[in-house]
Order: C-alpha cells, then sequence, then structure tokens
C-alpha cells in the first residue's frame, strides 16, 4: 500500500475517508498495536487539552508558564482518535452518525 499523502488528506472530505486515512496513517505510523483503552485514555488527555485551551474563552485565569494551546488543534486530536477508536472496534462511524440521527429526528425535544 502505497504511503498517505497531502493530497490524500485534502481529498478525505467525508467521514468515512476520514476514518479510512486515520486508519493507514495510523499503520504508517506505528500505532497499530494500541488497542482500544489505549485510544480511549488517548481521548480523554485531548478532551483535557480543549477544556484547558476554552479556559482563556471563558475568562479562567492560566499560569505564566502554561503552555498555549490551539483549540482547533486539540479538536482535531479528539476527532482523530476518536476515528482511530472507532477503527480499532470495527464501527464504521460514517454509519453510526446516519443511524443515530435517523434516532434522534424521532424523538421528541423539550
Amino acid at each position: 500500500m502505497p504511503a498517505t499523502t497531502d493530497d490524500d488528506l485534502v481529498n478525505a472530505v467525508s467521514l468515512a475517508d476520514l476514518q479510512a486515512y486515520v486508519k493507514r496513517t495510523g499503520e504508517e505510523r506505528g500505532f497499530s498495536d494500541e488497542t482500544a483503552q489505549d485510544s480511549l485514555m488517548l481521548i480523554l488527555e485531548e478532551l483535557g487539552e480543549v477544556a484547558k485551551a476554552m479556559r482563556p474563552l471563558r475568562g479562567i485565569k492560566v499560569a505564566n508558564d502554561s503552555q498555549y494551546v490551539e483549540l482547533a488543534h486539540e479538536l482535531a486530536d479528539v476527532q482523530l482518535l476518536l476515528l482511530s477508536l472507532s477503527n480499532k472496534l470495527g464501527i464504521n462511524l460514517s454509519d453510526a452518525v446516519i443511524t443515530k440521527e435517523q434516532r434522534n429526528r424521532q424523538r421528541e425535544w423539550k
């Protein structure tokens, strides 16, 4: 299988394509041995970084020596790790989102 390229990433416009891209890059980068539990721990770590990046937006003080964290990149990390976790669990996240949203449309929201 050829290595992924920037074009692969740019052209991965659908969730299914992005999930396949994450699977390929995970293999290329040597993350194939990570378990679903490993992926979950990494997601939780990244969610902490999202919270840290949001602190200034909410007016919560941050230590002077605290490293700046870019919110958009942290959210991207969460999405990439969620796709990786889905791959490890054999879940097509695109299909799961569609079926879940079909159920949500049937619900009454108060």
